[in-house]
């Protein structure tokens, strides 16, 4: 389907302010102007402290007849001075999860698949990156005494990190990463573990999963 315009607010005050690096400024802006399907809700918040000289944090949901189907948080880091285990001067870190149907979760497949995913959302939006690196973890839950009633639920989550490529203008000025492509193939990822059908570039070997019976309410 075509991409639409998202909820996108707008960013921390200081996340694009003069004291910021031009870099990073302009890796900001290109998350702010992103066109989203219209089942991402996407919001800025603020980002974790100290884990780079300067940051910026989105959240998004996907939602689906008032219900919540996924949801995560993308958080951009900076340093101008590079960080070896990155490999250049930015990093993506990303939180994502969603309820699965219990059978789904006992797939022995379901964390390569996940963790493939989000490579693929990377290489079908050709977004060059290096250094990926994360976990995915499924967890179900039993309810007893007062909660007897409540059906069995499994939670898949994703915790990632990847470098976006540093690329260099005339001069060898440094140039932002196209933060606008990884945030798409972010929100694909998205969609997919929140088992609706592709929305972005064509890929034949996409597989989604079925959409619980019962998503949360918001």
């Amino acid at each position: 389907m075509a991409a639409a315009q998202g909820h996108l607010s707008d960013g921390p005050d200081d996340a694009g302010g003069e004291g910021s690096p031009s870099v990073f400024r302009q890796a900001v802006a290109g998350l702010q102007g992103v066109r989203l399907r219209p089942e991402i809700e996407l919001d800025a918040t603020p980002p974790p402290q100290r884990l780079a000289p300067f940051s910026y944090a989105l959240e998004a949901a996907v939602v689906v007849d008032d219900e919540e189907l996924a949801d995560g948080r993308l958080i951009l880091l900076h340093d101008p001075a590079g960080h070896d285990a990155w490999g250049g001067t930015f990093r993506m870190v990303t939180l994502v999860h969603a309820d699965l149907e219990p059978e789904m979760a006992a797939d022995p497949l379901l964390p390569e698949v996940c963790w493939s995913w989000l490579t693929g959302a990377l290489e079908a939006r050709r977004v060059p990156y290096g250094a990926p690196s994360g976990t995915v973890t499924r967890a179900g839950s039993h309810y007893f005494g007062g909660l007897a009633e409540r059906e069995p639920s499994t939670r898949i989550e994703i915790r990632a990190s990847w470098s976006p490529t540093d690329t260099s203008g005339p001069g060898g000025v440094p140039q932002a990463p196209d933060t606008a492509a990884h945030l798409a193939a972010w929100c694909d990822l998205l969609c997919q573990i929140a088992g609706l059908p592709p929305g972005g570039p064509p890929d034949a070997g996409v597989v989604t999963l079925p959409q619980r019976r019962g998503p949360q309410s918001r």
